[in-house]
């Protein structure tokens, strides 16, 4: 059928042009139109005849596709992750960030992973362990970028005690104290919380220890520390706190039962 469509198509051509030669007429812009006429109606043609066979086709491409797609889709969103990383800037290498659960310093970002050198969340020092996160936990996590914290952090901790003694009666020697052990390190806090404070545009950063008393559900006291102070130094710090901090409450409690003549607990407002 398409042999004859053709034929048929070039008889009809060659008795235009026959015809042009012998009246003297230009038929170019006849033969042009049934050309493409012909060749149209060939597509047509062809569609109907293999209508079939190219929706078999058409289906077995789209099905290879969806597949190419479902097994190669962590892929994709890796890609996706990191094109929004190029986009939005939220860290560079160097940086320290919280992408999930995971903290460390970002040591190496391509287009599928962003490797990390693990820290400790609660230390703020090297595991040693290297962390891979596919990039496309930057869309699905939420990335904060904790690189203030390299240096310098807001440390906060709580100490509890039974109600033995009146707290409020240490709270100015204990005070003293604390700030005593952060004495050689607040100059260079000064400087550190107005490069942070800056950069962020909000004040929130306070360089004199905090300390709050409280008491909780169970009528225990809870002795609130906060401190901006040196990454490296936080933990030591806290020790050394909780330390001056038992032995002012327990020569405190000892006191104050010595002077009530009893062994049992002082409850005092």
């Amino acid at each position: 059928m398409v042999v004859l469509f053709l034929a048929v198509k070039k008889i009809l051509i060659k008795l235009l042009r026959h015809q042009s030669k012998r009246r003297g007429e230009d038929k170019r812009h006849s033969i042009n139109t049934i050309d493409q006429l012909g060749n149209a109606l060939l597509v047509v043609l062809l569609l109907t005849l293999w209508a079939n066979e190219l929706q078999s086709l058409a289906l077995s491409i789209a099905a290879f596709m969806v597949a190419i797609v479902f097994a190669t889709r962590e892929l994709i969103q890796c890609f996706i992750g990191f094109v929004y990383y190029m986009t939005t800037r939220p860290f560079r290498v160097g940086n320290w960030v919280q992408l999930g659960n995971q903290v460390g310093e970002v040591v190496e970002l391509d287009w599928a992973k962003t490797t990390l050198l693990e820290v400790d969340p609660e230390s703020y020092t090297y595991t040693g362990k290297h962390v891979y996160v596919p990039n496309n936990q930057l869309m699905n996590q939420v990335v904060k970028n904790l690189n203030f914290l390299r240096r310098y952090r807001l440390h906060n901790f709580q100490i509890t005690n039974e109600p033995l003694a009146n707290p409020y009666v240490l709270l100015e020697p204990f005070q003293a104290t604390v700030t005593e052990h952060c004495a050689h390190f607040r100059v260079v806090a000064e400087r550190y919380k107005s490069l942070i404070e800056r950069n962020l545009d909000a004040g929130f950063i306070s360089i004199d220890p905090e300390i709050e008393i409280v008491t909780n559900h169970l009528a225990k006291i809870i002795i609130k520390i906060g401190l901006f102070c040196p990454s490296d130094e936080a933990f030591t710090l806290e020790q050394k706190i909780r330390a001056d901090w038992s032995t002012l409450w327990f020569k405190e409690v000892q006191r104050q039962q010595k002077e009530n003549g009893i062994a049992g607990p002082i409850l005092q407002g």
